[in-house]
C-alpha cells in the first residue's frame, strides 16, 4: 500500500474494516495521521466493499451500519460505501466464518428496494452534508484523540487549517448496549478559556448544549443514535452582541 501511495495512486487502500475496539483504531489512525505515512499516504476508507462483510457488520445490525459509517466518513477525509448491499444493511454471510455476502453481486444481478422504510438512505444522506459543510473534516493532520472513561467509547476531534471550524465526535463501539461516560476536551488547543462557555450542536440530532471546562458527561444508546458529531461553538463578544463561529 505505502509503495503504491509512494509512486502517485491518491486513494489509498486500508485496514480500516477491520479495526472495531478503541485502541485499534486510535493506534492505526495515529500511525497514518501523524507518523511517517502522513506524507504520502491518503487513507480511504471503506465499512465494506462487494468482496467485505466484515464480522462486526454481520452481527452488529443497523446501530453497526450507522456507527461505521460515521467512523470511515469523519477519520477520514476520503471514504466511501459499496452502496445498497450498505444501505440496505446486507449481513448475510455465504458461509459461517466468511466475508463474503450471501447475494454476492459478483455473482448475480440484483434487484434492489431502494425505497424500503429500513434504508439508511437519509442518515448516509445527513453525514455527507455534515462533511461538506465542516471543512475539518477535508484534513487527517489535525485528527486527535480525547479520553473517556469508557473503552465502549472513542472521541476524536478536527481543525480546519485556519482553526475557525472545530468539530468533536464520539461514538459508541458497542452495537448492542448503551455507553456513557465522562469526556475531556482540550480547551486550550481550541483556544478557549477554561472558565468561558462554549455551545456544542450535536449535527446529526440537532441537539445544542452549553459546556464550560474540559470534562463532560455523554451517553450514546446505539439504537436510538450511535454516535454525536458536534461542531464547536466559541461564544465571542462584538457589537452585535455575541457571534458565533465555526
Amino acid at each position: 500500500m505505502y509503495r503504491l501511495a509512494k509512486l502517485g495512486f491518491t486513494q489509498s487502500y486500508t485496514y480500516f474494516a477491520w479495526r472495531n475496539v478503541r485502541w485499534e483504531l486510535e493506534q492505526y489512525l495515529r500511525d497514518l495521521t501523524q507518523g511517517p505515512p502522513k506524507d504520502f499516504f491518503r487513507p480511504n476508507f471503506w465499512p465494506n466493499t462487494p468482496d467485505i462483510l466484515t464480522e462486526a457488520l454481520q452481527t452488529g445490525g443497523r446501530p453497526a451500519f450507522m456507527a461505521r459509517l460515521v467512523l470511515a466518513a469523519t477519520l477520514s477525509s476520503s471514504y466511501g460505501i459499496y452502496g445498497p448491499a450498505f444501505e440496505l444493511q446486507e449481513s448475510r454471510p455465504r458461509e459461517a466464518g466468511s466475508e463474503e455476502y450471501l447475494d454476492s453481486e459478483k455473482y448475480q444481478l440484483r434487484d434492489w428496494d431502494l425505497e424500503r422504510p429500513d434504508s439508511l438512505h437519509d442518515f448516509i444522506t445527513r453525514v455527507n452534508e455534515i462533511r461538506r459543510a465542516n471543512p475539518a473534516f477535508r484534513r487527517n493532520d489535525t485528527l486527535r484523540f480525547h479520553p473517556t472513561r469508557n473503552e465502549h467509547l472513542i472521541a476524536y476531534s478536527k481543525r480546519s487549517a485556519d482553526g475557525r471550524n472545530i468539530v468533536l465526535v464520539v461514538v459508541n463501539l458497542d452495537a448492542h448496549h448503551t455507553h456513557a461516560g465522562e469526556l475531556e476536551v482540550p480547551l486550550h488547543d481550541w483556544g478557549i478559556p477554561d472558565d468561558e462557555s462554549f455551545h456544542v450542536h450535536d449535527l446529526l440530532g440537532e441537539a445544542r448544549y452549553v459546556w464550560r471546562g474540559w470534562r463532560h458527561y455523554v451517553e450514546l444508546n446505539p439504537h436510538a443514535a450511535p454516535a454525536h458529531i458536534f461542531k464547536v461553538e466559541r461564544r465571542v463578544r462584538s457589537e452585535k452582541d455575541f457571534e458565533y463561529y465555526a
